[in-house]
């Protein structure tokens, strides 16, 4: 007995080894628990960034409305306006000259006079000035000249200003001793004198004083 095509390709049955199945099994329960777990982690995902609805909290206090400006004239008015003072405690201002100062004439010397504190100022009584007397030290002997054995005199022109001081020192005679004419010279200039006067006036004038250098014994 003959079977037909159709019959034939009705009845074909694959058949798999079971080891193979049990690979198909295993992968598709893997992926399909990977597929759960990735679902579940991107679900806390976007839970975690969702954003939270912002909660508008609404002011319960309303605002004060701000006085109204008061008009120009009512301001002024209500300002308080100030008094003027009186006229009686204003002060005063005196205007007063500083005084001139006080003034003071120096009395006048008198001429002649032998008073304390006259003895510059006292008149010679003549036209010729005078030596005062202790103002006149003598002249100190060169120690240079002295171990030379130098002497001899020495005459110096004086000539004394109206105060009594000796305004110029000139050499008259000379001793060959530059050390002796200098001792003389610088003396004379270190004295004081009374001026010459003319008509009770001091006036200046000249005087010739001769000085004697002699080494001792």
């Amino acid at each position: 007995m003959s079977t037909s095509p159709s019959s034939s390709k009705s009845g074909i049955v694959l058949h798999l080894p079971r080891r193979l199945l049990a690979i198909v099994g295993i992968a598709f329960a893997v992926g399909l628990l990977l597929f759960l777990v990735v679902w579940l982690v991107g679900r806390k995902d976007n839970d975690f960034y969702k954003p939270q609805p912002a909660q508008v909290q609404q002011e319960t206090e309303q605002v004060k409305p701000l006085p109204e400006p008061l008009p120009a004239g009512s301001a002024a008015s209500s300002m308080p306006q100030a008094k003027p003072a009186p006229a009686g405690d204003a002060p005063k201002l005196v205007e007063t000259a500083p005084a001139p100062p006080p003034t003071t004439e120096a009395p006048a010397p008198a001429a002649g006079s032998d008073g304390a504190g006259s003895t510059a100022t006292a008149l010679a009584p003549g036209d010729r000035p005078v030596p005062l007397e202790g103002q006149t030290p003598p002249p100190r002997y060169p120690p240079a000249a002295l171990r030379r054995g130098d002497a001899g005199t020495v005459v110096v022109r004086v000539e004394v200003d109206a105060s009594g001081a000796p305004a110029g020192v000139a050499l008259v005679r000379r001793s060959g001793s530059r050390d002796l004419d200098r001792a003389a010279m610088e003396t004379v200039r270190r004295w004081k004198f009374r001026p010459a006067q003319q008509n009770g006036r001091a006036v200046p004038a000249s005087i010739e004083i001769p000085f004697d250098f002699k080494p001792g014994p």
